[in-house]
């Protein structure tokens, strides 16, 4: 090979077969967004259609499903607001009672439940902490019959005491296993360093291990507010004076379901039942991302 060959190979272009996939990657990412944009607006749009409709007369709700209203009303609202034997502030203020106790009772009782399947160490530890992974797979529907008994020889049906009571018995097995994936990765050496000091077990609970618990059990609380506040079937059960209802209850009182009347004011009660959820969720976004990052789910 000459000399020339060699300088004639070296000033050749090198060859561009390595510039085709960095000009694709932009056009697929592109292509994701996009689908990610259609894909989103398909889930978004069951409550866009609801958030109008909240504001069509009541005549149009059903005859004009069109997204963009030709009317606009707050007929809906006020309807719906008196409507029933009860004004609709009580069932909202019924929730907040029932989630308020829901929230107190699996703080207590799944945080105590999961630091003793953690730390303590007793026989059969690891038996019981199967038997409450277990219980996640048990659907709700088997233990409603059996409870409904019981609490109806009790003659507490139509009070919220079946609804909150059950969770201060650590029922909600998820988050008893959640907070012990937290506490696992709290170092043992903390727990050492109480019992050195003299610290018990229910000592070093409340004084070492509780206070570093506080991103699991932010999570609960959000999980246990939208769980319990949008909880339909249990309230059913369990409630059935007006004055007790609290909102899912109330709401489905609102639709004749022989003459469908009633779709505007569901429509626009729905609406304002979602404001308190979204707020709290707003307010606790933060916290709840923190918290299932350092339990395990990441």
């Amino acid at each position: 090979m000459t000399e020339q060959t060699i300088e004639r190979a070296a000033a050749a272009p090198e060859p561009t077969a390595v510039a085709a996939p960095a000009r694709a990657r932009p056009r697929r990412s592109l292509l994701r967004h996009l689908g990610l944009i259609v894909f989103g607006l398909f889930m978004l749009y069951p409550l866009l259609w609801m958030t109008v409709s909240a504001f069509k007369p009541a005549n149009l709700v059903l005859t004009d499903p069109s997204i963009i209203p030709t009317e606009l009303t707050l007929e809906n609202f006020r309807a719906g607001w008196t409507s029933g034997n009860q004004p609709f502030w009580v069932f909202f203020v019924n929730s907040l009672i029932v989630a308020g106790g829901c929230i107190i009772g699996n703080l207590l009782s799944c945080s105590l439940t999961a630091y003793a399947l953690a730390r303590l160490q007793f026989r059969a530890r690891r038996f019981y902490f199967a038997v409450v992974l277990v219980t996640v797979m048990l659907p709700m529907h088997v233990t409603v019959i059996p409870q409904y008994i019981v609490f109806s020889q009790l003659d507490l049906v139509n009070t919220y005491v079946p609804l909150v009571l059950p969770k201060f018995l650590a029922v909600d097995a998820f988050f008893v296993f959640l907070m012990v994936q937290f506490i696992r990765g709290i170092p043992r050496e903390l727990d050492e360093a109480a019992a050195l000091d003299g610290a018990g077990a229910f000592r070093t609970f409340t004084a070492v291990i509780l206070p570093l618990m506080r991103p699991a059990l932010v999570t609960t609380t959000i999980f246990t507010f939208i769980w319990t506040w949008n909880d339909f079937f249990g309230q059913l059960i369990y409630l059935t004076d007006s004055a007790a209802f609290t909102v899912p209850v109330a709401l489905s009182s609102l639709v004749d379901s022989e003459s469908q009347q009633g779709i505007g004011t569901l429509m626009a009660m729905s609406l304002l039942s979602l404001v308190p959820v979204l707020l709290f969720f707003a307010f606790a976004q933060k916290h709840l991302i923190r918290g299932i990052s350092t339990t395990g789910f990441k």
